[in-house]
C-alpha cells in the first residue's frame, strides 16, 4: 500500500503568464490584484496541501534573438511582481498552508532576508518558507549593478555562506527571550539576545535581528538543486526539493542521490521532502482528458518559440540563432545558468531535432505524464511514488485559471484522499510541522 504523500502548487509568479489560455478570463487586465492567487490558496488550503510556491525571476528575458520582443509580447514572466508582497497577501487569505516566495541571494542583503523572512513567519503564525536561489541569470545580475552571475559552482560556495549568515540572524534569538510579564516591566530578556558579528569571505552582518524571533526558528527551505554541486547544497541546507527529473526511474534516482547526499552531511534524509513537478490533465472520462490532452499538445506545438525563448531565459542560451530542424546533438549548448534543466533537455533530445526535443521536453511536461479521471491520475500518481519511493508532487500548470485549480482541487484531492493518498485535514498548526507529519 502506497504511504501517504505531500502536494505543493508550484505557482508562476505572474497571473499573466496564462494570458491567451483558455478559460483564463480577462487575466490580461486583473493581474494587478492578485486576487486569483487568493483564491488558489485558499482553494489548496482547502484540499490540505502543504504549500504553494512562488517562482520568481526579476528581469525581462531577451536571450532570444537578442530581444526582448518574444518575452512581452507573449508575457513570458512578465509582468511579475515582487513575490513578498503576493506571499503576505496569500498568508492573510488562509491560516494553515504554507507560503513560499523565491528570494534570490544575489539581490538580498543577508540581513534583510532574514529580516524580512523572519517577519512574514510572524504574521503568517509559523507558516512561511523562503525558495532559496543563488539566481541565474546575467540579465538579473546586471539589474543589482553586478558585471554577471559568478561561476555556477562558485554561485553555491557563496551560498552555503549566506546561510550561515541568516541562520546566525534567525538564532540571534534564543527561545524564551521574549517574557512580556507586565508585573516585573520586562518585554525582552536581554541575555537572550545576541549579535552574531558574521564575517565570511563574502557576506557579514552584525545583527541581532530587530524583528524578533520567528514562530518556527527558522524558515522552511526550499531548493531545487539539481546539478551536483546543486543537489550537495540542498541535502545539506533543505526541508524540500523542486525535482523536475524525467520519468519514475530518473526520480527514484534522484531522490537516492539526494538522502545519500545528507547521511554524508549528518542530516536525516526523513527530514527533506523531495516534490517531483507534475502537470496532470483531468477529465470526467478517460476520453475527455486524452482529448484536452492532445490540445495542450497541439497549443504547445503552435509555441515553439515561445516555449524555446523561456527555456533560453532560464539557460541564457540564445535558441533563435539555431534551425528548429537541426538536430539537438549537432548543437553546442553550454550554460551557466539552469545546467541541470540542460542536462535533462539533452538526454530528452537524443538526436531528435530542437523542434522534436522541446515538444518532448517540455510538451509533456512534468516527471510524470499523468493524464485521466481523477481516479485514474491518482492511481498513476501512486505508482510513480511507489516507485521513486515518496515524498510527493509539486502541481505545475501554465493555464492557472480557477477553472483548472478546481479540477485540481475539487476533482483530483478527493480521489487522491478516498485512497488514502493525501491528508484530509492539517494534523499541526505550522508549516514545517506538517511537512514532517509523514
Amino acid at each position: 500500500m502506497t504511504k501517504p504523500f505531500h502536494l505543493g502548487w508550484f505557482l508562476q509568479g505572474s497571473s499573466a503568464q496564462a494570458w491567451g489560455e483558455p478559460w483564463t478570463g480577462n487575466i490580461g487586465q486583473d493581474w494587478r490584484v492578485p486576487e486569483l492567487f487568493c483564491d488558489l490558496a485558499r482553494a489548496l488550503e482547502r484540499a490540505c496541501f502543504d504549500y504553494v510556491l512562488i517562482e520568481d525571476s526579476s528581469y525581462v528575458g531577451e536571450s532570444f534573438g537578442n530581444s526582448r520582443e518574444i518575452y512581452l509580447k507573449h508575457g513570458l514572466s512578465v509582468p511579475r511582481q515582487d513575490p513578498s508582497i503576493m506571499a503576505t497577501l496569500m498568508c492573510a487569505a488562509t491560516s494553515r498552508i504554507g507560503i513560499v516566495p523565491t528570494l534570490s541571494t544575489f539581490a538580498y542583503p543577508p540581513y534583510l532576508l532574514a529580516r524580512l523572512v523572519a517577519t512574514l513567519d510572524q504574521v503568517s503564525s509559523g507558516r512561511i518558507g523562503w525558495n532559496m536561489v543563488t539566481g541565474s541569470s546575467d540579465f538579473a545580475a546586471m539589474n543589482y549593478g553586478m558585471p554577471g552571475m559568478p561561476e555556477h559552482d562558485l554561485r553555491y560556495d557563496m551560498a552555503d555562506e549566506y546561510m550561515q549568515a541568516v541562520n546566525a540572524l534567525w538564532d540571534s534569538w534564543e527561545p524564551g527571550a521574549i517574557i512580556a510579564d507586565s508585573a516585573s516591566g520586562v518585554l525582552v530578556d536581554h541575555t537572550k539576545v545576541h549579535a552574531p558579528d558574521f564575517k565570511g569571505k563574502w557576506f557579514s552582518t552584525r545583527g541581532p535581528l530587530n524583528s524578533g524571533p520567528l514562530p518556527q526558528g527558522r524558515p522552511v527551505i526550499a531548493q531545487a538543486g539539481g546539478s551536483p554541486r546543486g543537489r550537495r547544497f540542498a541535502s545539506l541546507h533543505s526541508d524540500t526539493i523542486v525535482a523536475g527529473v524525467k520519468g519514475a526511474a530518473g526520480m527514484k534516482a534522484y531522490r537516492d542521490d539526494v538522502r545519500a547526499h545528507a547521511v554524508a552531511q549528518g542530516r536525516n534524509p526523513d527530514t527533506i521532502k523531495v516534490l517531483f513537478l507534475v502537470s496532470p490533465t483531468v477529465g470526467e472520462t478517460m476520453e475527455e482528458a486524452q482529448l484536452r490532452h492532445r490540445q495542450k499538445l497541439a497549443r504547445a506545438e503552435a509555441q515553439i518559440p515561445q516555449m524555446l525563448a523561456f527555456f533560453g531565459k532560464i539557460t541564457n542560451i540564445d535558441f533563435a540563432r539555431y534551425d528548429l530542424d537541426a538536430p539537438v546533438d549537432t548543437l553546442d549548448l553550454h550554460t551557466n545558468g539552469h545546467q541541470q534543466s540542460l542536462d535533462d533537455f539533452k538526454r530528452v533530445a537524443g538526436k531528435r531535432s530542437l523542434r522534436e526535443a522541446m515538444m518532448a521536453y517540455k510538451g509533456n511536461s512534468g516527471s510524470v505524464e499523468l493524464v485521466g479521471t481523477p481516479d485514474a491520475v491518482a492511481a498513476q500518481m501512486a505508482e510513480a511514488m511507489d516507485e521513486a519511493g515518496g515524498d510527493g508532487f509539486l502541481i505545475s500548470l501554465n493555464d492557472v485559471s480557477r477553472r483548472a485549480v478546481a479540477e485540481i482541487a475539487d476533482g483530483l484531492v478527493p480521489a487522491l484522499q478516498a485512497r488514502g493518498l493525501t491528508r484530509r485535514a492539517y494534523a499541526h498548526a505550522q508549516f514545517r510541522d506538517n511537512l514532517l507529519e509523514f
